[in-house]
This record gives structure tokens, C-alpha cells and sequence, in this order.
């Protein structure tokens, strides 16, 4: 018998304790759940109202966002900032390129008129401070017997780059299809590869960039590809248009010119195209007698040049300045 009171009074006294178990889970539960309540029902401060701007009203449209709590609540859109833009690919993807491309340009000089729609487009694209163009149309004379012609001239993207050796904090880079590139994330402005670059290719952004207003969101997010948006005390130059090749299509100056005088493509396909003819990279150069600038300092330049002979134009000045907010406004379109 008094092994059995024992065993009674200690089931007793464990079941006392599971009760008082229970019972404080049920209460710790219930405050919560009633603290949850309050919580919700008490005046926050809205999280983002501090983001609004004072100048900034009401537009009456309202959007339910998570707020920071992790509460659902609801905000007019006009005081609401949008998210800055985020490239597409990574720094490190930009930097490799396209794999299995080897880009090229061929550049025809008997079509060049020198209307310069080519400058235009790229000034504008790349948003190029006036008198810095990336492209540059120059008047050349082979001797004083020979006809003048008009030569485009831009980075020649040297598959022995000399800019690229100089640069002291791997700002200026070659990527594995060919493209040389500048990250102004990186550019300290020292200007040692304007000095090596033997074509004078590139330009010092003494000034502020040209910021368009739909490119305000761009302005925390330098792409490589877009080389926008450029920045102050950094280099530029002509970047053939990677962010245009990414998505199959022709660099701003090949599809603005008029007159086809540039062709561009892959050299692995051997296939170059100004968006209206197409050939084999190999065939027109051996065919038209094609040659790159300042062979014998063996940079290997990616860019060829087909001779004046057999012109489309006579050769004429002053067409530079012809139609030039047109050519603009219809490459932009």
C-alpha cells in the first residue's frame, strides 16, 4: 500500500506539472497573438515615408507593398522611388564577352561622302561631349599628286593592344571576342593609354557626362558594354557597340550610315554585313585589296580598310554639317 500512495502522489504532482506547462504555453501563445493584434492595429510610421519627396503629391493610385515589418500596406505610387537600373549580365560577364565570336570591321572608303551620320549616332548613343567624338572623319591626302578622300578612324580594337599593357589598374581590357573595352568603374585617369595608343583614338572626359533623362537611373550602374554613363577625370572611346552585338544587332554607326561604308561581323564566320549586303570577311579583303593602319607596329588591328578606288562620290567638303540634327533624330527613333 505504501508503494502505491507513493506511486499516486508522484503522478499526481507530474501531471500538476504538464498542466502548468500547458498552461503557460497557452498563455505565452495568447499574449503573443494579442501583441501581434495591438501591433497591428496601432500607428506605425509609414517605412517609406521618409523616402518622399516634399515637392512630390498625390497621385490616388495606391499599390500594397511588404513593408520592412513584414506587413502588408498600401502607398501612392508618386511617393515611391524607382529601383536603379541593374545590367542585364555581371561586371566579370562583360569583361569576358561573347564566347565564340572574334568581332571585325571593314570600313569602305570609296562610299565615305563624309556626311558624318556615323559620328552623329555614336555621339548621341554614347552621349559624347561635342568636339570628343569617338568617331573621327579626317580629310587624307596620299601625296600632293593624288585625289583627297575621306577616312573614318576608330578604335582599332588591337588584338595586341598597347593600351591595354599600360594601364596600371586593368581599367582598359581585351575581351576574349576581340573588343577592347574601358571600365570607368576602375579608371583613374592617368591617361597612359591615350599615350600609348597610337591611332589617337581615345578622349579625356574633362567634363561631367551628357545624361539624357531616361538614362537618370543608369546613373549608380556603369555598364562596360553601353559605356554608359561615362564619368568625369576618365577615358572613352568607340566600345563597337557590345551591348547592340549581345542582342544580334549592328553597332549604331554601321546601321546610321547611308552609304554601307561600314561592315561588320565575325571573323570566326568570316562574315561581315552593313545591314543591307553581306560578304565573306576573307573574300573582300583579298578582294578589295584591304589593309589595316600601321601594320608594321604590330598591334594587329581588328579593324580593315578598303582603298578609295572606283568612288561612289566625288570627294566634297562641308557635308558635315548638313542635316545634322536630322541624322540624330532619325537614328534615335
Amino acid at each position: 500500500m505504501g508503494h502505491q500512495k507513493t506511486r499516486q502522489n508522484s503522478w499526481l504532482i507530474q501531471n500538476s506539472i504538464m498542466e502548468n506547462k500547458d498552461t503557460s504555453r497557452r498563455q505565452f501563445l495568447t499574449a503573443g497573438i494579442l501583441a501581434g493584434i495591438a501591433a497591428g492595429c496601432s500607428p506605425k510610421k509609414n517605412p517609406f515615408e521618409g523616402y518622399a519627396d516634399d515637392e512630390v503629391k498625390a497621385s490616388g493610385e495606391t499599390v500594397k507593398l511588404l513593408s520592412v515589418d513584414g506587413e502588408i500596406i498600401e502607398m501612392d505610387k508618386a511617393f515611391l522611388k524607382p529601383v536603379p537600373y541593374i545590367p542585364a549580365i555581371s561586371n566579370s560577364d562583360e569583361r569576358k564577352g561573347i564566347a565564340g565570336k572574334k568581332f571585325v570591321m571593314v570600313i569602305d572608303l570609296s562610299r565615305c561622302k563624309n556626311v558624318r551620320a556615323c559620328q552623329s549616332a555614336c555621339d548621341h548613343m554614347h552621349q559624347v561631349h561635342p568636339g570628343q567624338n569617338w568617331i573621327k572623319v579626317l580629310k587624307m591626302q596620299d601625296a600632293n599628286n593624288t585625289a583627297p578622300y575621306w577616312e573614318p578612324t576608330t578604335c582599332m580594337h588591337c588584338d595586341e593592344p598597347p593600351c591595354v599593357k599600360v594601364c596600371p589598374v586593368d581599367a582598359t581590357f581585351k575581351r576574349q571576342d576581340g573588343i577592347v573595352l574601358i571600365d570607368n568603374n576602375r579608371c583613374i585617369g592617368c591617361r597612359f593609354c591615350m599615350a600609348a595608343c597610337p591611332y589617337s583614338t581615345r578622349v579625356f572626359n574633362w567634363e561631367a557626362p551628357l545624361t539624357e533623362e531616361k538614362d537618370l537611373l543608369n546613373k549608380q550602374q556603369n555598364s562596360c558594354e553601353t559605356s554608359l554613363p561615362q564619368k568625369k577625370g576618365t577615358v572613352g572611346k568607340c566600345d563597337f557597340c557590345p551591348d547592340m552585338t549581345r542582342k544580334g544587332e549592328l553597332p549604331h554607326c554601321v546601321s546610321a550610315c547611308p552609304n554601307g561604308v561600314f561592315f561588320f561581323g565575325d571573323e570566326n564566320e568570316d562574315s561581315v554585313t552593313n545591314g543591307a549586303e553581306t560578304f565573306r570577311f576573307t573574300e573582300l579583303i583579298k578582294d578589295k585589296a584591304g589593309y589595316r593602319l600601321m601594320e608594321d607596329l604590330g598591334t594587329k588591328p581588328r579593324v580593315y580598310y578598303l582603298p578609295p578606288v572606283n568612288r561612289n562620290f566625288p570627294f566634297e567638303s562641308g557635308l558635315e554639317n548638313e542635316n545634322a540634327d536630322d541624322k540624330i533624330n532619325h537614328h534615335s527613333k
